[in-house]
This record gives structure tokens, C-alpha cells and sequence, in this order.
């Protein structure tokens, strides 16, 4: 390989771009891609919902293997990176030394550059996963991906499945626990799988949508209900964790209002500025109620998410929300059909 090709998205279309590869830094490592999926914050950008940065190569959630390593790099487990090691990355780079870092924030890093949401410049231009590589800067958390982990299951890990694994550790979900999820995209079927995995007690997933409550239930809730039922529901069964991952304002509301005592709401939906709720905090101090925020995710989280994919009974289901991917060289379609919401993720065979 001697040059990559690259779906530079310019703010109006997407134009493939051969690029020449890196000279690598230290720390630095190239991955040769080999499946990455369209998240929803890749059609945001593309319909001028969330401001980004010019020319710039869209994706984040990516599989593929080391192709170069610029002088040494380690795996999350500390064991030293190689070259045709399978793996997956953060979405975001941390220096592990400013005060975010610190107090284990890294994803907040104040020095972060996140893949898939910056601008190409004369050093890092394969800069995202809707390429055939992608350049990995120094400060990325790299995750070893099994052989045997479907691509298709792997690639939405470093994001949709290790934001619900960081949403998980920050609730405190533990066994014996009634979660709650709201939204059952992908990022709402993989916490009821999760929470599931976890020893949740019940599970109860509530959707506007009965296909995706359909699936949810495939996925190991006990309960699915729509948003008029959810409070019937959450009564007979409770909520100790609430994990509200719609982002829309009137499930906001019912997770904080439908909480139970020394219960814990996740906000991860609402990654957008969107409408006020009503908040009355004298029942949350009575209740000993808390509302924790979660966004993005720290290179443990990924880990955990990979190894949860790769150990859980509902594998088969993962694969299946994910159809056969188009070729690079088809990217408009993809993103049509992404935009479509035919399938919870449309993916791009990259190699």
C-alpha cells in the first residue's frame, strides 16, 4: 500500500481523494481499515446539524488491522503494538496529563482531537474512517479486536457500544439492579444486551417505535412498552438506573421524573442543544436521586465494550443490524441509506 483513498467530505459532497501515506511520528500508527459503519453523528454533519471543520474524513467507528507504527505503540493491555494486530481506537486522543486526564476524564481531554470530526491539515489527513486507512495520532487508545469478532459487530464498538459501557460504569449498573432504557437504536439495544449481561433483575426498553421495542425484546428485555406505558411499567417494576439514550426532551423529562428512590438517570441522548425540562429538586433530594452525564468514554470502556461483544450470547444479533456494507466507492448510496433509518447501521467495506 502506497497510497489510501479517502471520502473527503467538503461541507456539499463527498469527492474520493487519493492520498499518499504518512510519514509517521512517534507514537503514530497507520491502520489499513477493513469495515467502518456510519454513525449518527457522521449524518449530522453531512445534513449541517453539527458545525465541523473543512475538508475532513468523516467516521469513527472502524475496524482494521496495523499496517505501520511510527517507532513503538502499545495496546491498551500495555503488550507492544504490531504490525497486522486487529484492532479498534478511541474517538478521541488524551495526553494523560492535564487535569481532565487526571481525574480520569481523558475523553475530555483539553488538548482532544476526535476522528471523524476535524479538518485534514499537511500531517494528518487520513483522518477518519470512511477511508481504505486511517492515520492514528499519538494519545489514541488501541484495543486489540479478536479474530473471530465479526467486523460488522466490531466496528460500532468505539462508539455506540463503549458509550453505553461508559454510561454503565458512571450509573453504577449492578446485578440485581431494574435498568431502564430509553431509545432503542443501537445505542439502546446494546444497553439492554449490556445491562442484561451485567445481572440486571429486569430490563425495561421503551421506544415510539414497535420494531424496534420488538427487537429490544430479542436483545433480553423483559418488558417493552411505548413512552404512554412507561410509567405503569417502571411502577411495577421500579428504576433503579434510568440510561436515556433518545436525546428527545419528553424522555428526558420521564426518566427524571420516573426515577425511583437512590435511583441514577444517564443522559447520553442529548449530545445536541434541544428544549429545557422541568427540574423540582426537592424530590431528588428526598430521594437521594442522581443525574449523571455521559459523553464518549475512556480506553478502558472500549476495551470492556470489545470484550462484551465478544462474549455475548446476542452476537448474531449485533451482526444482523448491521446489512451487507456498499464499497467505499459507493459512499453517497451509503449514506442515503443511512439516512433512510433502514437498518440501526450501514457500513462501508473499506478494504
Amino acid at each position: 500500500m502506497t497510497k489510501a483513498t479517502a471520502a473527503v467530505w467538503n461541507g456539499e459532497g463527498f469527492s474520493l481523494v487519493q492520498e499518499a501515506l504518512p510519514e509517521l511520528r512517534p507514537g503514530e500508527v497507520l491502520v489499513e481499515l477493513e469495515l467502518a459503519t456510519i454513525c449518527g453523528s457522521d449524518l449530522h454533519t453531512i445534513a449541517g446539524d453539527r458545525p465541523t471543520p473543512l475538508p475532513t474524513v468523516l467516521g469513527h467507528e472502524a475496524v482494521g488491522r496495523i499496517a505501520a507504527i511510527g517507532t513503538t505503540a502499545a495496546l491498551s493491555d500495555g503488550t507492544p503494538a504490531a504490525a497486522g494486530d486487529r484492532v479498534t481506537w478511541t474517538i478521541g486522543t488524551a495526553c494523560g496529563t492535564c487535569r481532565r486526564c487526571a481525574r480520569g476524564v481523558p475523553q475530555k481531554c483539553t488538548t482532544v482531537r476526535k476522528y471523524g470530526h476535524e479538518a485534514m491539515d499537511d500531517h494528518w489527513r487520513l483522518n477518519g474512517g470512511m477511508a481504505s486507512a486511517v492515520h492514528l495520532i499519538a494519545g489514541t487508545g488501541l484495543v486489540a479486536v479478536p479474530a473471530g469478532l465479526p467486523a460488522a459487530v466490531a466496528a460500532p464498538a468505539n462508539c455506540a457500544t463503549a458509550t453505553v459501557v461508559c454510561a454503565a460504569r458512571r450509573a453504577d449498573l449492578a446485578a440485581g439492579d431494574t435498568v431502564v432504557v430509553i431509545g432503542c437504536g443501537m445505542l439502546g439495544l446494546t444497553a439492554v444486551a449490556y445491562a442484561r449481561e451485567r445481572g440486571a433483575t429486569h430490563v425495561i426498553a421503551s421506544d415510539v417505535d414497535g420494531s424496534r421495542r420488538d427487537l429490544a425484546e430479542q436483545f433480553g428485555a423483559d418488558v417493552v412498552c411505548g413512552p404512554a406505558d412507561l410509567a405503569a411499567a417502571i411502577e411495577e417494576y421500579g428504576a433503579d438506573v434510568v440510561l436515556e439514550l433518545s436525546g428527545n426532551s419528553a424522555a428526558v423529562q420521564s426518566a427524571i421524573d420516573l426515577v425511583a428512590l437512590d435511583g441514577t438517570v444517564a443522559l447520553i441522548g442529548s449530545v445536541s442543544p434541544g428544549p429545557a425540562v422541568a427540574f423540582e429538586p426537592s424530590g431528588f433530594v428526598r430521594n437521594l436521586s442522581r443525574i449523571v452525564g455521559c459523553h464518549n468514554y475512556r480506553v478502558d470502556d472500549l476495551a470492556e465494550a470489545v470484550r462484551f461483544l465478544h462474549e455475548t450470547p446476542a452476537q448474531s444479533l449485533f451482526a444482523d443490524l448491521v446489512p451487507t456494507p456498499f464499497p467505499l466507492t459507493e459512499i453517497d448510496a451509503a449514506v442515503a441509506e443511512a439516512r433512510r433509518g433502514t437498518a440501526p447501521r450501514i457500513a462501508l467495506s473499506t478494504s
